[in-house]
């Protein structure tokens, strides 16, 4: 079943839960399934695979969050542009904590079914962040 509604308060839980550290809710917002086209290294698929990059994210960035800026739905998919900021105060990406705090913008698409994320599109400034933490 497909629902705008739905997939837009969907995909607020998963900003949510991003932004407070409650990975577990990952089990109710994303498919077992759900295909990531633009995976983190080793991540594997459904909401394991989001519950371990976030964990990363934020052991490295305690205070990590995301700031939804536009967002636009259908009733399959939700597309939205973003503002990322967190403090790097843990190892990240084999560094270890620099104290300095990042600032990045990155758009996402998601599809979804029955309420759950089945699949994912996106790009964050990856290079924004290395650069700003001085390791780029």
């Amino acid at each position: 079943m497909f629902d705008k509604k739905t997939n837009i308060s969907a995909q607020q839980a998963f900003g949510e839960a991003v932004n407070t550290g409650n990975l577990n809710a990952f089990d109710d917002l994303v498919a077992t399934d759900c295909v990531d086209h633009d995976p983190a290294p080793g991540q594997v698929a459904g909401p394991d695979g989001y519950k371990a990059l976030f964990t990363e994210m934020r052991t490295a960035f305690p205070d990590l969050h995301v700031e939804v800026e536009t967002l636009v739905a259908d009733d399959e998919q939700v597309a939205f542009a973003y503002t990322l900021t967190g403090t790097h105060q843990g190892p990240f990406q084999g560094h270890d904590a620099t104290g300095k705090s990042i600032e990045v913008r990155g758009m996402q698409i998601s599809t979804f079914a029955d309420g759950k994320m089945t699949e994912r599109w996106g790009s964050s400034d990856e290079l924004g962040i290395m650069t700003q933490l001085g390791l780029a």
